[in-house]
């Protein structure tokens, strides 16, 4: 059994925080993570990819890969390329990931699958799981936000022990 982190939970009431969440995130980051972005269509995960991007200083636009699958960004100068991966049109779980490599990716780079939950966690034992929902319901400090998000950021395995979650809040 994969052990967790006790969730972390962050209120984000614009793009730009979900962004600036996702660049702070990025200093946790290392080669060999994998990070799982979930939540519905039109949530923040590319939103906070892009952010992810920024943080890692990657070359490119980091947009939504759904069409092609996957992109690599590489760095701009020392640290990780970040693999950017939407599994939505996908409807297998690692199998049908085998043929994107990802194995092969993870151990250089940073791999964020959106749409990964119950696809590829198979790949370490040590991942981020990201889950952004919308706040609707008082869910959040301000509920007449409209793109108010809640983030819970829940850490698996040992690479993540350690890890404070917390600071990357605002």
């Amino acid at each position: 059994m994969q052990t967790a982190t006790a969730p972390t939970r962050i209120t984000v009431s614009t793009p730009e925080e979900m962004r600036e969440l996702g660049r702070r995130l990025a200093g946790l980051l290392r080669a060999g993570d994998l990070v799982l972005l979930t939540g519905e269509l039109g949530a923040g995960k590319t939103t906070l990819a892009r952010g992810l991007g920024a943080g890692l200083g990657v070359r490119g636009a980091v947009t939504s890969p759904t069409f092609v699958i996957a992109r690599v960004h590489p760095p701009l100068a020392e640290g990780p390329p970040l693999v950017h991966v939407d599994a939505y049109r996908l409807d297998g779980g690692l199998e049908e990931m085998e043929d994107l490599d990802l194995d092969v990716s993870l151990p250089e780079s940073v791999v964020a699958v959106e749409w990964g939950e119950g696809r590829v966690e198979e790949l370490t034992e040590d991942r981020l799981h990201v889950v952004i929902a919308r706040g609707l319901g008082g869910a959040v400090a301000d509920p007449g936000a409209e793109d108010a998000r809640v983030v819970t950021l829940t850490a698996y395995g040992d690479r993540w022990r350690d890890a404070d979650l917390s600071a990357v809040a605002p």
